[in-house]
């Protein structure tokens, strides 16, 4: 079968809920009955046939043709297939995902990820702020998956994560895994002050020192890691890295101290 395809007709007149467009949300519905939901989030209630001209069959796999920053919440809650965007996406790309595949073609607004607690989502341009991370009131970001950025990520980057995996490869902004609680937070292409602000525990591994460390760090030197050598070899194997990020002696703060004061901060000598 041919994947369900939705493309764009024009640039959407009001932000778009994507959420109904999962996988296991569209198993065994007509097309007719699709093209029926309601995504629009003002008064205007722009249904998907009003936006988007649909075809294919297979629900298991999605495709968006175009894109446009007044899509929001794609693949919101998916729990198995894939989602494909092939275009920019709005605020909470991924939001809450359990399972599958979301893949952007192009940059993702703020708060992509959060929420996950499992599956894949990877985007080829850059992130918006507070990637990874709760939404106002909730108490954990992040809770599993993987979450790669090709591009670059906003500040806040994995704030309050606590499983999981967050990849950055083109530098990201200040306060990256600010408040972690666990987890790993991969930034390669440089980061901005103060990463690792009030984290608990989780690592932060960088591929250069950062702007600036929050004082209450402590320098732990440059000892011999076995877990930075694992970590290379894990990033180089699932094709997120190209070559080794740390190196077997990479250079160690622990803190925040001003809190438990039980993470990492790791980055090349």
């Amino acid at each position: 079968m041919k994947a369900l395809t939705f493309t764009l007709v024009a640039e959407p007149p009001e932000r778009l809920d994507l959420s109904p467009l999962t996988p296991e949300r569209l198993a065994g519905i007509e097309r007719r009955d699709v093209e029926r939901i309601q995504i629009g989030m003002s008064k205007l209630g722009s249904k998907v046939g009003d936006i988007f001209r649909v075809a294919g069959s297979d629900p298991a796999s999605i495709v968006f043709e175009g894109g446009s920053m007044r899509l929001d919440l794609v693949a919101q809650g998916m729990r198995g297939g894939s989602v494909r965007l092939v275009g920019n996406a709005g605020a909470q790309a991924g939001r809450a995902m359990r399972g599958g595949k979301l893949t952007i073609e192009g940059n993702a607004g703020p708060y992509a990820g959060s929420g996950m607690r499992g599956g894949g989502l990877e985007i080829t341009g850059n992130a918006g702020d507070h990637l990874g991370a709760p939404l106002v009131g909730e108490l954990a970001g992040m809770n599993g998956g993987v979450l790669i950025v090709r591009g670059r990520a906003g500040a806040f980057a994995a704030d309050r994560m606590r499983r999981g995996l967050v990849a950055v490869l083109k530098g990201s902004g200040d306060h990256a895994g600010s408040r972690m609680i666990a987890g790993t937070l991969v930034v390669a292409g440089g980061t901005g002050e103060m990463p690792g602000y009030l984290m608990r525990r989780g690592s932060i591994l960088l591929d250069r020192a950062p702007a600036r460390m929050s004082p209450s760090f402590v320098e732990c030197g440059a000892p011999e890691s076995v877990f930075a050598a694992i970590i290379d070899r894990h990033l180089i194997a699932e094709g997120i890295l190209k070559r080794p990020l740390l190196g077997s002696a990479p250079r160690k703060y622990g803190g925040d101290n001003a809190v438990l004061g039980m993470g990492d901060v790791l980055f090349p000598r």
